[in-house]
């Protein structure tokens, strides 16, 4: 009898079920793998950390553009005062600070030596003088001795060579009298010199005002020509009348005006303000840098001088004073402004200016390798002003839209803002650090508490 044949249906169904252990492995292993891809997102989601920022709303509001620089209080008019002559100071009547008229006395120099030069000069006048006198006379007798002998001479009573030295005897007299009265003016001119001397000796006010400096004492010796300025003994000036002389950089020169209405403040009067007007722009310019082999034309700080007329009566203004001058240029009214600071720039693509320039060294380093084209790149990267765009930060829920600005003028705290923002927007305005490198397009942020709700 023969063993029975195995069934078919068993045999088959073991190969399935194996199969669809497998697929179900599959499967789960897809879910798992899923699932672990959207607990990483959703934890890199949950682990990005937001940025603490401050806000401010853009306001419509007055923009003025405003130049600030810094200078000394100096006199409108300030006149030095320098002797003519030379010697010693034996009377100074005034102190520093003391208030003159015109022709008051302010300085005596020791006169003697210019009186003797003066009598000295009188007495070859008089000498002179009397020589012309003499010659004068001898003049006189030539010319009578000339008529006698030419007379005598239309006769034939003398001579041909006493004619003849009867005529030189007359040219040499002529000549003599004409040689007497030019020292008498020559002395007569010397007379007058050490006269004018002698008068400069005392020294009066040329104007009126207070004396501003006083530089030296009595006894002391000065120096005095008439080629160039002597030593100087003080400084007179209208203390009434005072100006600010600042230095203002070549960039910001072109919006200053004459006229422009200027907030001058003096460190001297914390918290007080005066008002002042833009009276004269020097032409040349002020270079200030070292002047060596080494110094390029960019190391130089060129600068130009404005002076900003200042009233300010009763205040006591001094000069050498240190002043800040606010000059007011240009005004717009009713236009959105927002923090100056709120404005940053960003490559195309939103890419701060330092993350461009590393990126373009990068490329070159990784092109050639060679370190100098790497500093050429990151050159060129920073000269690439056109790359480059003004961006703000407006907060939208709990992250911030980076948006393109058209700016304008500028004052202190402000900019204003032509296109890219419209009032009421909350605009990022700090830090500093979050606004110019931490920010990005969809950054996500949350409001900074402020200082003194943090320290209660």
């Amino acid at each position: 009898m023969s063993a029975p044949l195995p069934s078919t249906s068993a045999n088959s169904a073991g190969p399935l079920k194996k199969k669809s252990q497998r697929t179900l492995f599959i499967i789960l292993g897809g879910v798992v793998v899923l699932l672990i891809i959207a607990a990483v997102v959703a934890a890199k989601r949950q682990g990005e950390k937001a940025t603490p920022v401050t806000v401010e709303k853009a306001v419509v509001r007055t923009i003025t553009h405003l130049v600030t620089a810094t200078g000394k209080v100096q006199p409108e008019v300030e006149v030095k005062i320098s002797p003519e002559v030379a010697g010693e100071l034996i009377e100074i009547p005034v102190i520093e600070g003391q208030s003159v008229k015109k022709g008051d006395l302010l300085v005596r120099i020791k006169p003697d030596f210019y009186q003797a030069a003066l009598e000295q000069q009188e007495a070859s006048l008089a000498s002179a003088k009397a020589t012309s006198v003499l010659s004068r006379a001898r003049l006189t007798k030539a010319e009578h001795d000339f008529k006698q002998a030419e007379e005598l001479y239309s006769k034939q009573l003398v001579s041909n060579a006493d004619f003849v030295a009867a005529t030189a005897n007359l040219d040499v007299a002529k000549a003599d009298f004409d040689s007497s009265l030019a020292q008498i003016r020559r002395t007569e001119g010397s007379v007058t010199q050490s006269r004018d001397s002698l008068a400069k000796t005392t020294i009066y006010s040329p104007v009126a005002g207070s004396i501003s400096s006083l530089s030296s004492e009595v006894g002391e010796r000065v120096v005095g020509t008439g080629s160039f300025a002597g030593t100087e003994i003080m400084r007179l000036a209208n203390l009434d009348n005072m100006e600010v002389r600042v230095k203002v950089n070549e960039n910001d020169i072109i919006n200053v005006k004459l006229g422009d209405h200027t907030i001058v403040t003096v460190d001297a009067f914390p918290g007080r303000k005066f008002a002042g007007v833009v009276n004269e722009i020097s032409s040349s310019a002020i270079t200030i840098g070292a002047q060596s082999a080494a110094t390029s034309a960019s190391d130089e700080v060129t600068n130009f001088l404005v002076k900003i007329s200042i009233k300010a009566p009763g205040a006591q203004l001094r000069p050498g004073m240190s002043a800040t001058v606010d000059i007011e240029t240009q005004t717009v009214a009713n236009v959105v402004s927002v923090p100056i600071q709120s404005v940053t720039v960003r490559a195309a693509g939103g890419k701060t200016s330092e993350e461009l320039q590393l990126a373009k060294a990068k490329e070159a380093k990784e092109r050639s390798g060679n370190d100098l084209e790497v500093a050429n790149e990151r050159d060129d990267a920073r000269r690439s002003r056109e790359q480059l765009e003004r961006v703000v930060f407006i907060k939208t829920g709990d992250t911030v839209k980076q948006h393109k600005v058209e700016t304008g003028i500028a004052d202190n705290t402000s900019i204003e803002i032509k296109s890219g923002v419209k009032a009421g927007d909350e605009v990022v305005a700090g830090s500093y650090a979050a606004i110019s490198r931490k920010l990005k397009d969809g950054s996500k942020v949350m409001i900074e508490k402020p200082k003194k709700e943090e320290t209660k």
